[in-house]
């Protein structure tokens, strides 16, 4: 009898950021598979599972992986960290099924998506409130899509106004990128326009920084970097980025209250 297939995204790693059906699924595993580093980060929550792990380009390998257990019976959770459907497994397990369904091979196991807090939205709710109007979410990884594409992404996304939230700005290898889409955002915004820079959110080493676009590489970018370039719009209160969503120019926000000052009875 075949088994069932989590695809469980699991946030930013601490357990305290995990939904409750992520821990579910986690618990009614008997098979977790996922990327080295990722499962790492909840090993203390796998004793007595069954654990498959790959390394970084190995994607493909860990989804059949995930795939075949859960044919030959197991409950498995194949763990991505953030949503396993923004930049995770969810749509390559879905991929590889349907080309396993078209060269007529066997593919009824039950499949459920568990969504995550993603990476954008986790270091939105450290730098403050910058995701408040419409925003876009651009990954500099061009192992898998053209840099000319992502350049056009970004260039289209700065010239609309978008907040641009960053994600893989930087790796070993890959260190020109984010230089280049910093001088592409630049055409459209001021040199002054707030950046928020997020290291390891929520985990052990965290870093947050506000600065801007001008001074932005001159801090620390990684792969364990995600990247938040305000909008016109956007500014800094006390050391936290807002993007405004349009409340003030529609309405007064105080009118005649005065909030903050002592009421004498």
């Amino acid at each position: 009898m075949a088994g069932k297939l989590f695809i469980v995204g699991f946030g930013p790693g601490d357990k305290k950021h995990m939904t409750l059906r992520c821990l579910e699924a986690i618990e009614q595993s008997d098979v977790i598979v996922g990327y080295e580093l990722y499962v790492d980060l909840i090993r203390e929550m796998l004793e007595n599972k069954e654990v498959y792990t790959t390394q970084m380009q190995e994607e493909i390998d860990r989804v059949k992986t995930a795939i075949q257990k859960a044919l030959e019976g197991h409950a498995v959770s194949l763990v991505s960290s953030g949503d396993s459907g923004v930049y995770g497994m969810a749509g390559l397990v879905f991929e590889v099924l349907s080309e396993m369904r078209a060269q007529g091979l066997p593919v009824d196991i039950e499949v459920e998506v568990i969504p995550g807090v993603t990476a954008a939205t986790a270091v939105a709710a450290l730098l403050g409130a910058p995701l408040m109007h419409d925003f876009a979410t651009i990954s500099l990884s061009d192992l898998l899509t053209p840099w000319p594409v992502i350049l056009k992404r970004i260039e289209a996304a700065a010239a609309a106004d978008f907040v641009i939230v960053i994600y893989n700005p930087k790796s070993s290898r890959r260190v020109t990128q984010v230089v280049e889409a910093r001088d592409v955002i630049l055409k459209y915004r001021h040199k002054s326009t707030p950046v928020g820079i997020v290291r390891k959110a929520y985990r052990e080493g965290q870093e947050v920084i506000v600065t801007d676009l001008e001074h932005m590489l001159n801090h620390k970018i990684d792969m364990l970097t995600t990247i938040v370039v305000g909008n016109s719009s956007t500014f800094v209160f006390n050391g936290r980025m807002v993007t405004p969503r349009g409340y003030s120019g529609k309405y007064e926000l105080l009118k005649n209250d005065r909030v903050g000052e002592e009421t004498i009875v």
